[in-house]
């Protein structure tokens, strides 16, 4: 296990109206994500047609250390089961934002897909991400694959 830097720990504001939601959690002791949930009103679940797309609501803000980000993924079950995965995958939630987390997701599948109260749409992992300082140069060094790209590689 990766050591988590002393202090340091991932603070959820439950926003009013969802006391019934639990907090983010992991589902298992080897998970790398823990559960994003919907906070759609009980009797409004959202109907995600095919090719549609929608911004749920989780019910919560979140602190994210500094150098860190909280990104936003999907399930892999609905992503294979239902064609519902994250539009911007993976969307990111920035140390300095405080404001309600919301999954951006999008219907790839066939058939409605419905997203009802409680329902897990997405996970959170948490990740470095210090900014690095920024430079114009002139010239880049070479290497062998140079400015190889998009299948240059091979399949």
């Amino acid at each position: 296990m990766s050591a988590i830097p002393a202090g340091l720990a991932i603070r959820f504001k439950r926003w009013e109206g969802n006391a019934d939601l639990p907090v983010p959690a992991y589902a298992t002791a080897g998970a790398a994500g823990f559960d994003l949930r919907a906070a759609v009103p009980e009797n409004e679940p959202i109907v995600l047609k095919p090719g549609a797309r929608c911004m749920a609501p989780t019910g919560f803000s979140v602190a994210v250390p500094d150098g860190f980000e909280m990104q936003v993924r999907p399930r892999s079950g609905l992503a294979f089961k239902n064609g519902v995965t994250v539009v911007n995958a993976p969307g990111t939630v920035d140390s300095d934002y405080r404001g309600q987390v919301c999954v951006l997701l999008i219907n790839l599948g066939e058939e409605d897909f419905t997203i009802r109260r409680g329902d897990r749409i997405a996970q959170g992992v948490i990740a470095a991400a210090p900014q690095w300082p920024l430079v114009e140069v002139d010239d880049l060094d070479a290497t062998d694959r140079g400015a190889g790209g998009f299948g240059s590689t091979g399949v």
